[in-house]
C-alpha cells in the first residue's frame, strides 16, 4: 500500500485508489514516418523539429502547385519543383538524420497547360532511387485560377497510376476534404488566415454533385481500377469522416489522416482513433502535410501518438499506424 504522504492536509492521493497509473514510456521513443509532407519547403528549424520529435523517415511531396510563380501552370514550372526537391533532398537527409524520400506527381489543384510533357518525363524520374511514390494526385472538384475539366483530370490521374504500376510504386492520393460551413465569411480579399493562397481565385466546381469531395474520390477509384493498379499501392491522404466508410468498404487502399493543420480541415487524432476502433489499424496511417504555405505543426504526429494512447488505442496498434504500415508501403526506414 502506498505510504501516506506527510502533508498537513490530505492531497488528491488520499482519495485515489491503489492502482497506480503506469504510462508506456516507450512511446516517448517511438520512431514514426510521415508519408506526406512538403518539408523541403519548410525552414531548417521546422525540419529539425521533425528530427527532435522522433521522425525516422518522410516522403516529401514535390507536386504542389502553390510554389509555381505563374498561373496557369506550365509543365516546366512543375518540373522545376521536382528538380528543386531532388537537388535539396540529400542535404536535408544529411543535416537532420532522418531518411528523406520523394513523391513526384501532377497535382490537379490547378490546371496545367501541357501535362503530357510531364507524363513523358515522369517515367525517367520514377526510376530514381529517391523517388518512392507518385503523387500527390487525384481528381479535384475546384481549381485555383483556371478550371480543369474533370475528364481531363481523371485521365491524368489514371496515367500516373499506370506509371506507378509499371514502376511498382505507391500512389499518394489527394482526397478533397468536405469543409463545414461556419456561418460566417471573411471580408472580401482577406483569404484564409493561416493559408497563403488567394482564395477568391478558386474556380467554380467542375463536379456537379451533392458531395463533390466524395465524388472525386470515387472517380479516383475508377481510375485505379482502369489502370489495373492494386488497391494496396494507393494511399488516400487527407482521409476524413466523409470518405472513410466508402474507402474502407469499397477498396483495399490505405487511408492516411492529415493532422498537421487540423484548424483547416478539421481532422484530428480523435478521427484516427475512431477509424482504428471501427476498422482496425492495418490500413491506417497519419501524415502532417506540413508546407510553407500553411500554418502547420511539425510536432503534430508526435502529439498524435500520445493522443491515440489517451483515446484508448494500444501501443501495438499505434506502432502499426505510425511506423509499420508506412515502412511496408513505401519501403523506407528499413
Amino acid at each position: 500500500m502506498t505510504p501516506t504522504p506527510p502533508t498537513k492536509r490530505p492531497t488528491d492521493a488520499a482519495y485515489l485508489d491503489d492502482e497506480p497509473f503506469d504510462p508506456p514510456t516507450e512511446l516517448l521513443n517511438q520512431p514514426w514516418i510521415d508519408v506526406h509532407n512538403h518539408a523541403h519547403t519548410l525552414s531548417w528549424d521546422d525540419r529539425e523539429r521533425y528530427a527532435l520529435s522522433g521522425c525516422e523517415a518522410m516522403v516529401m511531396v514535390a507536386s504542389g502547385y502553390h510554389w509555381t510563380p505563374y498561373k496557369p501552370v506550365r509543365a516546366a514550372d512543375v518540373r522545376f519543383l521536382w528538380d528543386d526537391a531532388i537537388n535539396r533532398r540529400a542535404a536535408i537527409e544529411r543535416n537532420h538524420f532522418f531518411e528523406a524520400k520523394l513523391g513526384l506527381g501532377i497535382h490537379t489543384g490547378v490546371r496545367i497547360e501541357n501535362p503530357d510533357e510531364l507524363l513523358d518525363a515522369m517515367d525517367d524520374y520514377c526510376a530514381l532511387d529517391e523517388v518512392v511514390a507518385i503523387g500527390e494526385t487525384g481528381v479535384t472538384p475546384s481549381q485555383h485560377v483556371s478550371a480543369w475539366d474533370v475528364d481531363q483530370q481523371r485521365a491524368i490521374v489514371q496515367a500516373q497510376m499506370e506509371l506507378a504500376d509499371d514502376h511498382d510504386l505507391p500512389v499518394i492520393l489527394h482526397t478533397p476534404n468536405r469543409t463545414t460551413d461556419s456561418g460566417r465569411t471573411y471580408r472580401p480579399g482577406m483569404g484564409i488566415p493561416g493559408y497563403e493562397k488567394n482564395a477568391e481565385l478558386s474556380q467554380e466546381p467542375v463536379i456537379d454533385a451533392e458531395n463533390p469531395a466524395l465524388e472525386a474520390v470515387k472517380l479516383d477509384v475508377e481510375a485505379m481500377r482502369d489502370a489495373d493498379l492494386d488497391d494496396e499501392r494507393v494511399v488516400a491522404s487527407h482521409a476524413d469522416p466523409n470518405n472513410t466508410d466508402y474507402l474502407m468498404a469499397e477498396t483495399e487502399c490505405y487511408l492516411s489522416y492529415t493532422i498537421g493543420h487540423s484548424w483547416l480541415i478539421g481532422v484530428t487524432a480523435a478521427d484516427v482513433a475512431d477509424a482504428i476502433d471501427e476498422y482496425g489499424p492495418e490500413r491506417i496511417m497519419i501524415d502532417t502535410d506540413c508546407a510553407n504555405v500553411l500554418r502547420t505543426d511539425p510536432f503534430a504526429l508526435k502529439r498524435a501518438i500520445f493522443e491515440l494512447y489517451r483515446y484508448g488505442i494500444d501501443e501495438e496498434a499505434i506502432r502499426t499506424v505510425v511506423r509499420e504500415n508506412p515502412r511496408d508501403v513505401f519501403d523506407i526506414a528499413r
